[in-house]
């Protein structure tokens, strides 16, 4: 329960009950409510006085005090409704007429000023010392004056420019930047800096006008020399540039100079003998084999690397389609070697079919009597070229492997190890046949790039099994087990874990057996073929090659050519009847123990 507070009825003071009839504003009320506490009564105003002035005017205590401690802190502005906001005037800047006046002059002549750069230029032409920031206010607010024509304009408009260099020496006296003038100017800024240095050392004469003529160092070739050059080339017409200068005898002359001095007189100069007169220009002729459909022409040729591995230079050899100028097939190989060039041309036979022809030098990798053969049985026409004779460039191989040399040699030349070159080779294949290629953009194939050109245009096309039958004894497709094992002609022996349940193909050539998977050599053994029972003999001695088909996980037991066994399984007559106990499975290698 609270205590009862007897109210009281307060009496408002008659003199503020007839002052409220006058009042108009709330300002008026507010400063005649706290008026005799802050006229009459000491400083901070008693609470006792307080409570008697809101009981003399009927208000509330708390706000005589609000009003009070308002006025006492902010003077009539406290007085001020809350509704109502107070903006300060901004304080008035007082300059001189003539630096605004100056300013109005500069913005009509140019707006790209710096603030400081004007506080410069009002310095100087006023005698008036500015801050930039006054400058910025007065800049933002002034208008500017009404320009007339001005004394000068456009540097290379101006009929008398040396008026114009003169005054833009004046202007960088006043304070102007360098870059104001040049942009009022329409000059470069190197040019007003020349002017500058040119005052600064030569005065009002090195604003003057000077000729544009070069600056030509002395003459050493005049026409007595040339006359004594072309009386020696009448008694030596043979002779070549070199000698002739060395016949002149005039060091001071080099060999270059003789040369254009020789061909400046034999234009000028009929009676040189053996001046042949240059005809018209003949217009470029088509290329002897000039395809008109894809799988007409292929091009294949071996460039022999710029930089070896452990000592070899490696080669590589490319077939090119002469139509889209697409890589159809690529391999890197120690030597340039016959196995190699059916190894590519295999591949690419499998993937597209086989050409109408194929052109290639004259050596020995693609003219060989193996070469010919699977051409033959392809009914390929092989045109080789004579390099000798000069008809390299009827080969375009020869031209595109200035494309590889340019594009991937750097990256060649970075490779430690064969399997990093045949990673990077494949990566200029990919990256030629999409990419655009200029020869093909001329002959206005949209878009230019091999691989789009040659789309699925296919040439003459033969089964798996029926290329393997035309290659003959050359290549022999199997399939790998879980192990990477295959079995050819009753031999059993190991290729690459890594290559598990996938075709491999077998190369034989001469008396090297080759696994090889997507152009990549896995391993290799010695063998012997046997004509007559058309049969691989006598596999032995592998060797394994490091590629990027190994497994990851490595191998349990690194095998080398001493420790890789070949297991020869002949074919029974009859099929031995089943053992009544189970065999013990033998193992597929075996570690032979050397001394």
């Amino acid at each position: 329960m609270g205590i009862p507070v007897e109210k009281t009825a307060v009496d408002v003071a008659p003199d503020f009950t007839q002052l409220q009839l006058r009042f108009v504003d709330q300002i008026q009320w507010r400063y005649e409510l706290i008026r005799p506490l802050v006229l009459f009564e000491n400083r901070p105003t008693p609470q006792p006085a307080i409570k008697q002035r809101a009981q003399e005017t009927a208000t509330h205590p708390e706000t005589v005090r609000k009003l009070t401690r308002r006025f006492e802190q902010q003077g009539l502005l406290g007085l001020v409704p809350d509704d109502i906001a107070i903006i300060p005037k901004d304080k008035a800047i007082r300059v001189p007429t003539t630096v605004v006046e100056e300013l109005a002059r500069l913005q009509a002549l140019y707006t790209g000023f710096q603030y400081r750069e004007l506080a410069r230029i009002v310095l100087c032409k006023t005698g008036h010392r500015i801050h930039h920031q006054t400058i910025k206010q007065l800049w933002q607010h002034s208008l500017p004056a009404p320009q007339g024509e001005l004394p000068f304009g456009d540097y290379h408009s101006h009929p008398d420019r040396y008026q114009v260099r003169v005054q833009a020496v004046k202007l960088y006296a006043q304070g102007w930047r360098k870059v104001s003038i040049s942009r009022f100017l329409h000059v470069s800024r190197p040019t007003v800096q020349t002017w500058i240095r040119r005052f600064e050392t030569e005065h009002f004469a090195g604003l003057q006008d000077r000729s544009r003529a070069p600056k030509a160092p002395a003459r050493k070739v005049w026409l007595p020399l040339m006359v004594e050059v072309y009386h020696l080339q009448k008694r030596h017409p043979d002779a070549g540039k070199f000698r002739i200068w060395s016949l002149l005898a005039h060091p001071e002359i080099s060999v270059r100079t003789v040369a254009r001095i020789m061909a400046l007189n034999k234009q000028v100069y009929d009676d040189i003998p053996h001046v042949h007169k240059r005809g018209p220009k003949r217009p470029p002729q088509p290329h002897p084999y000039k395809a008109s459909r894809p799988h007409q022409y292929w091009f294949i040729d071996g460039r022999m690397m710029d930089f070896a591995l452990d000592g070899v230079k490696w080669w590589s050899l490319i077939l090119l389609d002469g139509y889209s100028r697409t890589i159809l097939a690529g391999a890197v190989a120690p030597i340039e070697a016959s196995w190699v060039t059916l190894m590519v041309l295999y591949t690419a036979c499998l993937r597209y079919g086989a050409p109408q022809y194929l052109i290639s030098d004259s050596g020995g990798a693609f003219t060989s009597n193996d070469v010919t053969a699977v051409l033959k049985r392809l009914q390929i026409a092989p045109n080789p070229v004579l390099s000798t004779q000069g008809e390299s460039y009827k080969n375009l191989m020869e031209t595109h492997f200035n494309i590889q040399r340019r594009l991937f040699d750097y990256q060649f030349s970075l490779t430690q190890t064969p399997a990093e070159l045949e990673q990077i080779h494949q990566t200029f294949m990919q990256t030629y046949n999409t990419t655009a290629h200029e020869g093909l953009l001329k002959e206005g194939f949209q878009p230019p790039i091999p691989i789009h050109v040659l789309a699925q245009a296919k040439g003459r096309l033969y089964s798996a099994d029926e290329l393997a039958r035309r290659f003959s004894h050359t290549v022999f497709p199997r399939t790998t087990n879980r192990y990477g094992c295959v079995t050819l002609h009753s031999y059993h022996f190991y290729i690459e874990e890594g290559v598990p349940h996938t075709q491999v193909l077998l190369w034989v050539y001469g008396e090297q057996l080759r696994a090889v998977f997507d152009n990549v050599v896995l391993a290799e053994y010695h063998c012997r073929y046997d004509w007559r029972e058309r049969k691989v003999k006598n596999i032995q001695d592998g060797v394994f090659y490091p590629t990027r088909f190994a497994s990851p996980q490595g191998s349990l037991l690194p095998l080398n050519a001493q420790e890789a066994l070949v297991l020869y399984r002949p074919q029974s007559l009859r099929r031995p009847a089943r053992s009544p106990f189970p065999a013990q499975q033998l193992l597929l290698f075996a570690l032979v123990q050397t001394a």
